[in-house]
């Protein structure tokens, strides 16, 4: 009887595996304040009631842009840290780090204390998107995992939502207080919450183990699921022991592994550059191209709600119609809003008039594909499709390139805007999304209640 199989009999709950993964997502909600909170803090920080001082333009720049320089670093730090000292570790420490940020924030009193404050925020950044995937897969049984995949987006963006809101009607100070509370409560409860069984049992801590199992799964230790799910995880350590250390070269020679390592690269370089990330950073530019005036007010809540809205339809068919249906469909409709938008730039480039309603929806419908799959799913098929031997590196390699791309797409936006004009920009970015469109289609394999062992047949054989 398979782990699958063994997972279909209803004994015990989920209530605990819902419960720890979204405290461990708390960091994504913070993460998501700190992207938000440059937005609003804007127009203080620029002011001459700054706790700072007054700061220009350039500097804000580096304020924005120093957590994703800072993640890239972060990224590389929690792969050894949570190959070496665990995952819950790596949850912990990003929680503490994020804490740390916010109260030399809170206390600093010049431009250099606050660049101080977002590259420590930066550090447990590219932590996030590497160690909280890897921890809510293992502690997560089959059938609910891609539901819980999706708490890393929604969380993200209930985090930039609350910021946004709090930075228009809270007093700036406070604002950092409220921030605060959040990892301090999402460390001192993670404290409580068991290691991941996979890790344990890689330590030779099977008691641990069997009772992290039980403790999530609502069961007896004795129980036969325990000791079955702990006895293959103890089978498949013992297998992959047995083999040479996992370095890069070995993953690019193993064939499931390589084609594995692959797909997702190629995945995660279309999902990054796909236009999206630099819609929200770049949202004010793109609607008055397109002839459209927002108040500030609307254009910041409007897009994360929207955001949040799909990220909670993704999670509830996600486990129903699986992670490939949800990327293809979220890249074609994404296909068809950037096309959209780009044909409403080019006919107001050339001095004709449409609603101006249109490029708002279409940046809507962009927005919320993102939400929906074109972000949260490559990290769910990434965590599923590689085993525990090799989880982290390739998560850390792949996580830290992400950092880049991402990073890469923002700084070269405007000077590509400037030279090919914003209608090809975004003919540009609907071809990458149909790119990304085929390569799920043709190359990227279902995931949805498989094994690793299942996944990586798949890949060796060249099944869908």
């Amino acid at each position: 009887m398979t782990h699958c199989e063994l997972l279909k009999h209803k004994r015990g709950h989920t209530y605990k595996q819902w419960l720890t993964a979204i405290i461990a997502n708390l960091t994504l909600f913070t993460y998501g304040n700190q992207v938000g909170w440059v937005s609003p803090a804007t127009k203080v920080l620029k002011s001459n009631q700054s706790p700072y001082g007054r700061i220009s333009d350039y500097e804000i720049s580096w304020v924005a842009s120093s957590m994703c320089l800072a993640a890239v670093f972060g990224t590389l730090v929690f792969t050894y840290i949570v190959d070496r000292y665990g995952r819950k570790v790596g949850v912990v420490a990003i929680a503490a780090l994020q804490a740390l940020s916010w109260i030399i924030k809170i206390f600093s009193s010049d431009i250099y204390g606050l660049l101080l404050a977002r590259i420590i925020c930066g550090i447990p950044a590219g932590g996030c998107f590497n160690v909280i995937p890897i921890y809510v897969k293992e502690i997560s049984q089959d059938d609910i995992r891609g539901s819980l995949g999706i708490l890393l987006i929604l969380l993200q963006n209930i985090g930039i939502l609350a910021m946004y809101a709090m930075g228009a009607y809270v007093e700036f100070k406070h604002v950092m207080w409220i921030g605060l509370t959040v990892p301090v409560v999402a460390l001192l409860l993670m404290l409580k919450a068991p290691e991941s069984p996979a890790f344990l049992v890689n330590k030779e801590k099977y008691e641990e183990a069997a009772n992290a199992v039980a403790f999530l799964r609502g069961l007896d230790m004795s129980d036969k699921l325990v000791q079955n799910e702990i006895n293959q995880m103890k089978n498949e350590d013992i297998y992959y022991k047995s083999l040479p250390d996992i370095s890069f070269m070995s993953i690019l020679k193993n064939t499931a592994w390589c084609r594995g390592f692959l797909v997702i690269l190629l995945t995660f370089t279309i999902a990054a550059s796909n236009g999206n990330f630099v819609i929200v950073t770049y949202a004010s530019t793109i609607l008055s191209s397109s002839g459209v005036t927002v108040s500030p007010e609307l254009q910041t809540l409007s897009f994360p709600v929207v955001m949040i809205l799909a990220s909670i339809f993704s999670m509830t068919v996600v486990e129903k119609v699986g992670r490939k249906i949800i990327l293809a469909t979220t890249y074609l409709i994404t296909v068809l809003a950037l096309l959209c938008l780009a044909t409403t730039l080019l006919v107001k480039e050339y001095g004709g008039n449409l609603p101006s309603w249109l490029p708002v929806v279409a940046i809507i419908f962009s927005l919320g594909c993102y939400a929906a799959g074109v972000s949260p799913i490559p990290y769910i098929s990434m965590s599923e499709m590689f085993n525990f031997q090799n989880r982290a590196k390739v998560t850390g390699f792949v996580v830290t390139y992400a950092w880049f791309m991402s990073f890469f797409s923002v700084v070269t936006f405007g000077p590509i805007y400037e030279v090919i004009g914003p209608y090809l920009t975004f003919y540009c970015f609907a071809g990458l999304n149909l790119l990304g469109f085929i390569v799920t289609l043709v190359l990227l394999p279902e995931t949805k209640g498989k094994s690793v062992e299942e996944i990586e047949m798949m890949l060796r054989g060249g099944t869908k």
